[in-house]
């Protein structure tokens, strides 16, 4: 699976894991120079507290696109180590 935005890939992995219809997908896979943490966050009353990262692609910025769950409760477990996108973001 890719993930683009702005026409470019910003992450690529055959071991995304599909949860809430999102897929997710491994740290290692995603292109980090695109990537700026932010101090958004928000919580999910199964996965716990999720942390987000802006996009910063060719001078366009696409702000809180990206999620992730540095300590999930144990129910989504398999998503630690994981990120998923949503705002524009295209997976496919």
């Amino acid at each position: 699976m890719q993930a683009i935005w702005n026409d470019v890939v910003i992450a690529e992995s055959n071991d995304t894991v599909e949860v809430d219809g999102n897929p997710y997908f491994p740290f290692d896979s995603i292109k980090e120079e695109y990537f700026k943490k932010t101090e958004f966050t928000s919580v999910c009353g199964w996965k716990g507290k999720a942390n987000y990262y802006s996009l910063d692609v060719n001078g366009k910025i696409n702000k809180d696109c990206a999620w992730y769950y540095a300590e999930p409760n144990d129910a989504a477990s398999k998503i630690k180590g994981m990120i998923a996108f949503w705002n524009g973001v295209k997976v496919q």
